[in-house]
């Protein structure tokens, strides 16, 4: 039996419409409802979120398990297969969070208005590997391959506050080579960390430059690990520098959709 055709699929590379299977796009619904849904679910939960009867998801279920991209748990739920655990390492391997982070990167400077930066963590420490101007560019010793200082910036606190403690002290012991770098660590800087953490994004407000506020978020990857951090900058007063302002729940979202994107789940 022939599968009728969607004639409404995206256009391919010679910008020609491509015809798919219908029968497959109900397929993909029930997919997309379990990523979504994030856990295991019933035949009738998983037809639920997907908009379509529990008769009539049951077949594609079925077939979704016989290849191996779903399988079930104990309690009868359906869940990703081997199949699409190896297909998701695949696609994993082939990411480059930094260019990932390009089109985020472009777009939050163009939203906010902001100067934004992207650093990674290096064998030096926390390194600025990208920084897009606004249209208002900023007067500062900020460079692509400045290395910051984990306890005197926003970015450099992020970094300390995810990377295992190990790995912290290390760099700690070298923070005074840094930009804006610390001789010593005062005994609030754990306490500062720990609502890094809490919060997911931090600002250094007149520091350690004077006059230019920052707000930071990570980026994390399939193991949890901190990836990046993206930083939104502008002068004292020209943003909402709150953590729980406009600019942090912009600069929040994109992070935490770059993190969705390889592979992190909260």
């Amino acid at each position: 039996m022939n599968e009728a055709l969607n004639t409404s699929s995206p256009a391919g590379a010679d910008g020609k419409q491509q015809r798919g299977i219908q029968s497959l796009d109900s397929t993909g619904e029930l997919l997309t409802a379990l990523v979504s849904a994030g856990r295991p679910l019933s035949l009738r939960d998983l037809a639920a979120a997907a908009g379509m009867p529990p008769a009539k998801a049951f077949p594609h279920l079925v077939s979704l398990q016989k290849i191996g991209l779903l399988s079930r748990d104990a309690s009868g739920c359906f869940e990703a297969g081997p199949l699409a655990l190896e297909l998701g390492l695949i696609g994993l391997q082939r990411l480059s969070p930094t260019r990932e982070a390009e089109p985020e990167i472009v777009d939050l400077a163009v939203t906010t208005g902001m100067s934004v930066a992207m650093a990674v963590l290096g064998p030096l420490g926390p390194t600025v590997v990208r920084l897009e101007e606004s249209a208002r560019p900023l007067h500062v010793s900020l460079r692509v391959g400045t290395v910051m200082s984990l306890v005197n910036t926003a970015i450099g606190r992020l970094f300390a506050a995810f990377v295992a403690d190990d790995v912290r002290v290390g760099l700690l012991a070298q923070d005074s080579l840094r930009l804006a770098g610390a001789d010593s660590v005062s005994d609030s800087f754990a306490e500062r960390l720990a609502r890094i953490r809490e919060l997911g994004v931090d600002t250094a407000l007149n520091k350690p430059i004077p006059g230019i506020n920052t707000l930071a978020a990570p980026v994390f990857d399939h193991t949890g690990s901190i990836v990046l951090v993206i930083a939104v900058m502008g002068t004292a007063g020209s943003f909402d520098s709150d953590t729980a302002g406009v600019s942090a729940q912009g600069l929040v979202s994109a992070c935490q959709r770059l993190s969705r994107r390889f592979g992190f789940v909260v």
